[in-house]
């Protein structure tokens, strides 16, 4: 993994703060996928309020799926 595969880690305590930082974490990540069109996104519900999102080998090329760790 090198620096710019390092997942993105949302912590929010309100709805709409969460809601925008997840959406634009998913943006950004889209970006990285597009460019190198290998993996998709998962987007990890961590804890309550806190979510990370990453490219994924797991995850098929233009997906992206969800996944409850808690």
């Amino acid at each position: 993994m090198n620096s710019h595969d390092r997942p993105l880690t949302i912590t929010a305590s309100n709805r709409d703060v969460l809601e925008r930082e997840l959406n634009h974490a998913v943006e950004l990540t889209r970006e990285k996928a597009m460019s190198e069109g290998l993996r998709g996104i998962l987007v990890t519900h961590e804890a309550p309020g806190r979510f990370t999102v990453a490219l994924h080998d797991d995850v098929p090329f233009g997906l992206t799926r969800e996944k409850r760790a808690w």
